[in-house]
């Protein structure tokens, strides 16, 4: 098992979504991530800012997703701070310290649950198909909408 480095906070928590976030997200959309949804953990006691959380259909697309999202967040210039599971493609967890991206396979999603585990979380949602390139958010928080 890797171990990664001390976590450090590297500019304060905003709300919204990072340019870093949003160019995951799109690679994900771009790989025909499914039911991918934001958790904003900002007001959570959680060790990070934000879940993406999204699945792919098998294996080799949940890989493809992973490698779509780390390419795109590596040409605004960050690295994650770890990658787990690639290898058997169950569930790829890529952190990047102030948002994690969990990338599964919809049965692992459904056994882990991330979203009832952390259910207090504001989520937002993002929308597919002729509707990607925008999230909405979902009732209980200000209504605004944040463009992907």
């Amino acid at each position: 098992m890797k171990t990664s480095p001390k976590r450090t906070r590297k500019r304060p928590a905003k709300s919204g979504l990072s340019a870093e976030m949003t160019a995951g997200i799109t690679a994900a959309l771009d790989k025909k991530a499914e039911q991918t949804v934001v958790l904003d953990l900002t007001k959570a006691s959680a060790f990070t800012d934000f879940f993406v959380i999204c699945n792919g259909t098998n294996k080799r697309q949940v890989q493809a997703i992973a490698d779509g999202v780390q390419e795109a967040i590596a040409k605004t210039g960050a690295k994650p701070a770890l990658v787990e599971g690639y290898e058997r493609g169950e569930w790829i967890l890529i952190d990047y310290f102030d948002f994690i991206f969990h990338v599964f396979m919809p049965a692992t999603r459904e056994f882990y649950s991330l979203e009832k585990l952390w259910g207090d979380a504001e989520r937002i949602e993002v929308k597919t198909g002729s509707d990607r390139g925008q999230t909405r958010v979902r009732p209980g928080s200000d209504g605004g909408q944040t463009n992907v």
